[in-house]
């Protein structure tokens, strides 16, 4: 098994490896050589490359998404603050950034105080989980647009042993040192938490008590498998010999909430919770391999068959799936959405097609040189409908994007007999299709990508961002004018143009919004607006969400790279459109070591959920004050609650500001 703690990495540090590394030995084209054909030497910022594609596919979007009056960056008109790094966060003047919740506190109203020296798989099962990324806001009373009462979506998407626990360490190879107790209360830290939250007297507070509040964990929460998978052979298992109900969720990275009031938790690196052996007799050999089955990042196969892959061959394809979650039932079954493939998923944005009321998501698949996706459900949304509505993932077309040179992008659709996704090709029926969704799309020709993680549409433009947050394995001879670095690594974000707005059309336009880095290094050679600041400029975008307003906010992961920028993680806004296109502004700044997640506004906009995961891990051994490795008793910064004794502590941060007006403005 990989002993990575010889090489002295991180758990983080490990999973930014394994992404770092490519599974895609298909011959499809990267996206660095159809930019370089279709781009040559001529500028992208003002999205001047785009405009016959775009031009001929929605003139009328063009001057929409064009137009210096559309949404832009007058919506965020704050003091930007500065890089750097240090061991607290940082929110721009006129902004408060106050901890709503930690690991460790209570989400049931039985749950125990927390006690970082007498963990418990049990208190864990009833207290906020590890890592916490993606956030969504469901406003209460169900279907208002209250901006003061709603259920928090959290997602926790891994734990970090040698800062969670004492006296253990990083651990690695065969994880001699990890207990059956310590497994379990790693698996009941991940998976998802929901929290009713509440504005009392200006101040953002979780509501005690709630009937609302629930956990939901790798551990002891059971599943549905819908859809196209369901019941397959090779979802089939011991313990599940119908393969239609499986036990947990895992690596929970970002998601999204749907127009009927869902949640939506994406699984990402699933691989990495499988240990054994891959060999060529194994049943899922050539499957398993595509996706980096087994990670042997974690020990829990030490305990649970489930997780080793050699005595329960099919349970690893029961993982990287989206899972929908209804948070206003916390006795309702999260149902596993394999119409929606099975891969790294990064991201579960919903937006109802304007032309026809059918439900869009776009996905990403986060490793380098894997594929952008989308789907689209069969049935229409009914707005009078609550019930109909929560099925509209159960069936849909998944498709695969394919950039051209000339500027359009071509959706691939994944679908059982057509174009060679036959028996003869190893795929004997649609679940095989989606099971296999990236051998699947290798088959088709999608255009390998530069790590791509969140993709967001704004419904009002048309527009849809995809941020590719890098690829340090670009190999020389495939620079060129969008993508000159050698290798990638500061990466950059992707816009695409629904036509008249139709995110159900087999065609869309594309165009580079910003290739990121610092512009003041000339080797570098980052393209952003030419007014941009010192500080505006960022490495490695990730999550995004676009206000109420309309501005697109991009948060970032450089992982343990943050000192190759100089400055750690944050949030920054970013002008699409106009005279502002390619504009940034840093507005939060994370701790050392930490990464920041999640940004999800209130409906009314003077609201800012933001979620800090890992402080005091990634890269802090590069930061000078410190210059090692964080533990449990020796951390790189003590953040949240800065006092002896007590382990950094990711948490979930409320942004409002001083005079309670829109965030930003």
């Amino acid at each position: 098994m990989t002993n990575w703690t010889e090489r002295g990495l991180t758990r983080s540090a490990a999973f930014e490896l394994s992404e770092d590394r490519t599974s895609n030995s298909s011959p499809n084209a990267t996206m660095g050589e159809i930019v370089a054909a279709r781009m040559g030497r001529r500028g992208f910022l003002k999205g001047a490359l785009a405009v016959s594609a775009i031009s001929a596919l929605a003139p009328s979007q063009v001057l929409m998404s064009r137009s210096a009056q559309a949404a832009s960056l007058t919506g965020a008109k704050f003091d930007e603050i500065e890089h750097g790094v240090d061991e607290t966060h940082h929110v721009a003047p006129g902004h408060k950034a106050e901890i709503l919740i930690r690991w460790g506190d209570k989400v049931t109203a039985d749950a125990p105080d927390f006690d970082p020296m007498q963990q418990t798989a049990a208190a864990q099962a009833r207290q906020f989980g590890y890592n916490n990324d993606f956030i969504g806001f469901v406003p209460l009373p169900l279907g208002s647009n209250s901006s003061d009462h709603g259920l928090l979506c959290v997602n926790h998407e891994y734990t970090s042993e040698e800062v969670m626990f004492p006296g253990i360490g990083k651990q690695g190879g065969d994880f001699a040192n990890l207990t059956r107790e310590q497994a379990d209360i790693e698996q009941l830290a991940h998976g998802c938490s929901v929290l009713e939250v509440k504005k009392v007297d200006g101040q953002w507070q979780v509501v005690p008590d709630s009937q609302y509040a629930r956990r939901i964990t790798t551990g002891n929460t059971y599943m549905d498998i819908t859809g196209p998978a369901a019941g397959h052979d090779l979802m089939k298992t011991p313990t599940d010999p119908a393969g239609t109900q499986v036990v947990g969720t895992v690596n929970n990275c970002a998601g999204g909430i749907t127009p009927w009031g869902t949640y939506l938790t994406a699984e990402e690196n699933f691989h990495g919770y499988f240990w054994g052996t891959l060999d060529a007799g194994h049943p899922n050999a050539q499957n398993f391999a595509r996706y980096g089955v087994p990670g042997n990042w974690y020990g829990w196969g030490r305990f649970y068959d489930r997780f080793d892959i050699n005595a329960v061959p099919n349970e690893a394809n029961r993982f990287g799936w989206v899972v929908e979650i209804d948070p206003t039932d916390p006795t309702s079954l999260p149902k596993k959405r394999t119409a929606l493939g099975r891969f790294k998923h990064e991201g579960a944005e919903t937006i109802l097609n304007p032309k026809d009321g059918r439900a869009i998501v776009y996905m990403g698949d986060d490793q380098r040189f894997d594929y952008v996706y989308r789907f689209v459900s069969d049935k229409t949304y009914d707005p009078n409908d609550r019930a109909a509505n929560m099925d509209l993932l159960e069936s849909g077309t998944l498709s695969a994007a394919r950039y051209n040179e000339d500027g359009t992008v071509t959706w691939l659709p994944l679908v059982h007999g057509q174009n060679g996704l036959t028996a003869e090709n190893g795929f004997a029926d649609q679940a095989e299709v989606v099971i296999k969704a990236r051998l699947a799309a290798d088959k088709l020709g999608a255009t390998k990508m530069d790590r791509p993680e969140d993709v967001e549409a704004n419904p009002e433009t048309g527009q849809v961002f995809v941020m590719l947050t890098n690829n340090t394995k670009r190999k020389d001879g495939q620079a060129n004018v969008a993508n000159p670095r050698t290798p990638n690594t500061f990466g950059h974000i992707v816009e695409m143009i629904a036509p008249e707005g139709d995110h159900s059309a087999d065609t869309f336009a594309w165009d580079i919004l910003v290739q990121c880095g610092n512009p003041a290094d000339p080797e570098i050679k980052a393209v952003w607006n030419d007014k941009i600041s010192e500080n505006g400029w960022f490495a490695a975008p990730d999550n995004c969400v676009v206000s109420p307003s309309g501005v697109l906010w991009v948060s970032t992961d450089q992982g343990g790279s943050w000192s190759k920028s100089g400055t750690a993680d944050g949030l920054y806004a970013l002008g699409t459109q106009g005279d502002e296109r390619g504009l940034g502004k840093m507005f939060f700044r994370v701790p050392v070591g930490a990464e920041l997640c999640g940004p999800r506004f209130t409906p009314d906009g003077k609201t800012l959920f933001l979620a800090v995961q890992h402080p005091a891990t990634d890269g802090v051994a590069d930061y000078a004050p410190f210059g090692r490795n964080s533990t449990f008793e020796d951390p790189a910064t003590r953040w949240p609650d800065f006092q002896e004794g007590m382990p950094p502590r990711p948490s979930v941060v409320v942004i409002t500001r001083d005079d309670g007006e829109v965030i930003g403005s």
